[in-house]
């Protein structure tokens, strides 16, 4: 239940405090006095949109600040302590405050909260039905929710939903999948048997450093031997004298010297490891040559394989030496069209198991819905029989969906058909309702709902436009029999139910010199009746429309 409202500089409201009791709260005023701007400010508390034309013109924010008492809403206790929000006295502050240049700022119980919280945990607190509802019930999309609401059936509705989503969402990605594996059975193909001629290649790490070594080395092999035989020649076995003979002949001397210094040994000593470095290279060439053959055969094999390893590389115009970054590239490309094709058995699985799923959940809700159009139907014709409508029928009409294989909305749609006089045929109410009709039919779903709800506050904002005479004591009675029950708020500009309020609270604008603000009064005795006569008979006052007045009051 709303027990406080507090609102600071929203629109012509400078400064405004309210305190709220059970039962049925009538507000009433001019027209223009600012009667909805109140529940305006206390719309933005719950989660509306908010802009800076809400600011107060001079002012740098607004703030509106709400108390509930939430001791008979368990489900709003549990949502706050899950957040750990909740506070010790089973009530909840909800705050708004929007700056001049259009930024929004909410809390609950004074921790900062987003948006969509504040509108989570409104929604358990305060139903607010306006005057605008009466043109949205012209659309389809309206009467499904209303039956949803009155079926107790908003949440399987936004499991059929979800459900319906999913399975929309899977079938898109399956055929994508099949798309995808059409165009990429060619490639599949064409990877294979390019992988294939890779694995026959069987390329190893390094095969073709050596065959280019070993090609080099056979396609030069008679110069090879004839050079090193040269170099052997000039190092020991020369006629015109070798290397060696050269060195043998060197130390000789040397030797022959020793006696003239000890100096002339380091040079002894270098030459004789020169004379000891080139016969060991004597030796190597040797023993080289020896091992060495000119082998045609295995020339041939080498290019023959260099050849086949040089074309593969041309036909897929890259070097020789990227042919094994080739290979892996193949691999992982092939791995993963055979991982699309996995994923498309796959996608059809989850597909079967969700549409299973929604079809279960949209005949569960089908059901409800079917159980539920018989009851509201019958509910809201005795509702507009008693506001005027003494011969009208409403029907609530279910036509199967044929157009979509996962309607979001469910198995149906949904329509409200009315016959306004006996014996005519019930039709759209866009075909049917005048404009009072409209507001009688309106006023008389919105109280059928209003019954049903969970929710202990509900507001009724000039929902009673086009009602007058013995139809609007009627809603009156009807609106304070709600009021009963818990909490009704009610703008109204008819005296009939201003009378069954109650509380009433009376909007003015007190004008200054350079301003304009609104204030709210709380009526008792005399002063509501005289509210209710100026409802009643304008602004002259006279006997006649004060002891009117007092009737209706007394009533």
């Amino acid at each position: 239940m709303l027990l406080h409202l507090a609102v600071n500089n929203y629109a012509i409201v400078d400064h405004l405090e309210l305190e709220l009791d059970r039962g049925m709260t009538v507000i009433t005023g001019e027209t223009g006095a600012g009667k909805s701007i109140m529940l305006d400010a206390l719309a933005l508390t719950l989660g509306d949109r908010a802009d800076s034309g809400a600011v107060r013109p001079g002012a740098d924010k607004a703030d509106i600040l709400a108390t509930f008492d939430i001791s008979d809403i368990p489900e709003a206790q549990q949502w706050l302590e899950q957040r750990d929000l909740a506070s010790d006295e089973h009530q909840v502050i909800l705050r708004r405050v929007v700056t001049a240049e259009g930024r929004s700022r909410g809390y609950i119980n004074g921790s900062p909260c987003p948006q969509q919280d504040l509108k989570a945990l409104g929604e358990m607190l305060i139903d607010i039905h306006s005057q605008h509802e009466h043109q949205s019930l012209l659309k389809t999309d309206t009467h499904r929710r209303l039956l949803d609401d009155y079926a107790g059936a908003s949440e399987l509705a936004r499991q059929v939903q979800l459900a319906a989503q999913r399975c929309r969402q899977t079938e898109q990605a399956l055929e994508q999948a099949s798309n995808i594996s059409e165009e990429q059975n060619a490639r599949q193909q064409l990877l294979s048997y390019q992988l294939e001629e890779l694995d026959n290649l069987s390329l190893q790490d390094g095969e073709l450093e050596l065959l280019e070594s070993e090609q080099r080395q056979l396609a030069n092999a008679e110069q090879i031997m004839q050079s090193c035989q040269q170099i052997i020649n000039i190092c020991s076995e020369s006629d015109n004298g070798s290397v060696l003979q050269a060195l043998s002949a060197c130390l000789n001397r040397l030797n022959g010297l020793h006696h003239h210094g000890r100096s002339l040994g380091e040079a002894h000593d270098l030459l004789t490891g020169a004379q000891i470095q080139i016969e060991e290279a004597v030796g190597e060439l040797s023993r080289y040559l020896d091992h060495f053959e000119a082998d045609p055969e295995r020339q041939q094999q080498v290019e023959e394989r260099l050849g086949v390893i040089h074309d593969l590389a041309r036909k897929h115009r890259i070097l020789p030496q990227e042919l094994p970054a080739l290979q892996q590239r193949l691999i992982d490309e092939l791995e993963g069209i055979q991982q699309s094709d996995a994923d498309k058995d796959r996608l059809t699985e989850e597909l079967a198991a969700y549409r299973e799923h929604f079809q279960q959940l949209a005949a569960k809700l089908s059901a409800t819905r079917q159980k539920a159009a018989q009851k509201l139907a019958k509910a809201v014709t005795g509702e507009i029989q008693q506001l005027g409508m003494p011969g009208g029928q409403v029907q609530v009409e279910l036509r199967p969906i044929t157009s979509a294989q996962y309607p979001l909305q469910g198995l149906e749609n949904v329509e409200f058909l009315v016959s306004a006089n006996p014996g005519q045929p019930a039709k759209p109410l866009a075909k049917v309702a005048s404009g009072g009709e409209l507001s009688r039919i309106s006023l008389g779903i919105q109280v059928i709902t209003a019954q049903t709800s969970r929710v202990p506050t509900l507001v009724f904002d000039e929902v009673d436009v086009g009602i007058g005479g013995p139809t609007a004591e009627i809603v009156g009675k009807l609106l304070r029999h709600l009021g009963e029950r818990g909490q009704v708020l009610t703008v109204t500009h008819l005296p009939q139910v201003a009378a069954q309020g109650h509380q009433h609270l009376f909007v003015r604008k007190e004008q200054r010199r350079d301003s304009t603000r609104t204030c709210i009064d709380r009526l008792e005795g005399e002063d509501r009746v005289q509210e209710v006569a100026r409802m009643l008979g304008g602004v002259d006052l006279t006997e006649e429309s004060l002891a009117h007045a007092r009737r209706q009051l007394a009533r």
